[in-house]
């Protein structure tokens, strides 16, 4: 199920061109006179032209720019959910001229085969003044890794509009939290954009136009969620484990990235329990579903 968070990932991307007034850009020239509001944060050639903060002249902006060509940048694109991001990358109507892979020492300097139309891309030392070059980026990886650089990727007008697919900035009531299809029009505030969880985007998607039509009192939702929700560690253990058991070299399977073993068993619970007694995870589609379908407490 995580893997659908890349999926919104690129309709963010791709709605900015289309709802948003976004233009991007692939040099630094100066910019002149951009209103922040109009999510405009450089030009394809030369200096940025004079936008209008008005939804109008925003949206008129981005007719005109709807077949620009785009510098992309991810952040962690060695992992499950990177690699899902470059897939679907591969397969959006979102113009990319040139994909940028950033990684840590360890990994800089090799090369990833895509598989996709990008063909072969050199992974790059993760810089920040480097990766602000790129139009938008995409960053999955840790919370704590997003709340050092997001923001300083995405500041000033020269800088890059930043898509967090980690749970750091979610609750930021000055960071929208975003499902393109329902609440687009919060990215106009900021360069940086929240991407929710996984549970909540696609249950949002069937209670959006229901709530719309009768407003909601009560959702009951039940998930049963895969292993690829701890990223491409937990996918690993439960392939290594389920083959030891399988195999017959291990009655029992081990367990180390998850609480009790995954192999031919189902876990009812995901992340910590709260003072209410619902764990995080369950909590987690609460507060987001509040805040992105701007619901009160």
């Amino acid at each position: 199920m995580k893997f659908a968070g890349a999926a919104s990932f690129l309709l963010l991307a791709a709605s900015a061109q289309t709802a948003l007034g976004f233009s991007p850009v692939h040099s630094h020239a100066a910019a002149s006179s951009i209103s922040r509001t109009a999510f405009v944060p450089r030009s394809t050639a030369g200096s940025a032209p004079r936008v209008s903060s008005s939804p109008r002249a925003s949206a008129s902006s981005a007719s005109r720019s709807a077949m620009s060509m785009y510098t992309v940048g991810v952040v962690g694109a060695t992992g499950a959910v990177g690699k899902e991001i470059v897939g679907c990358l591969d397969k959006s109507s979102l113009s990319v001229e040139r994909l940028r892979i950033f990684g840590s020492a360890r990994s800089a300097g090799t090369t990833r085969e895509t598989e996709t139309k990008f063909g072969d891309v050199e992974v790059e030392l993760f810089d920040v003044d480097e990766a602000r070059k790129c139009d938008v980026v995409f960053l999955a990886v840790s919370g704590d890794f997003s709340l050092e650089w997001a923001e300083k990727l995405a500041e000033g007008e020269d800088g890059a509009v930043v898509i967090d697919n980690s749970s750091a900035f979610r609750y930021d009531p000055d960071v929208p939290l975003v499902v393109p299809e329902i609440n687009a029009d919060a990215c106009k505030t900021s360069k940086l954009i929240a991407n929710p969880n996984c549970t909540t985007a696609i249950g949002l998607m069937a209670l959006w136009p229901l709530h719309k039509l009768f407003k909601l009192k009560r959702v009951l939702m039940s998930t049963y969620q895969a292993a690829s929700g701890a990223g491409q560690p937990g996918m690993d253990e439960l392939w290594s484990e389920t083959k030891a058991v399988v195999n017959g070299e291990k009655d029992r399977a081990d367990h180390k990235v998850f609480a009790h073993p995954l192999p031919f068993n189902v876990i009812p619970h995901i992340d910590k329990f709260q003072e209410n007694g619902y764990t995080k995870e369950e909590m987690k589609v609460t507060w987001e579903t509040r805040k992105i379908c701007g619901l009160p407490d």
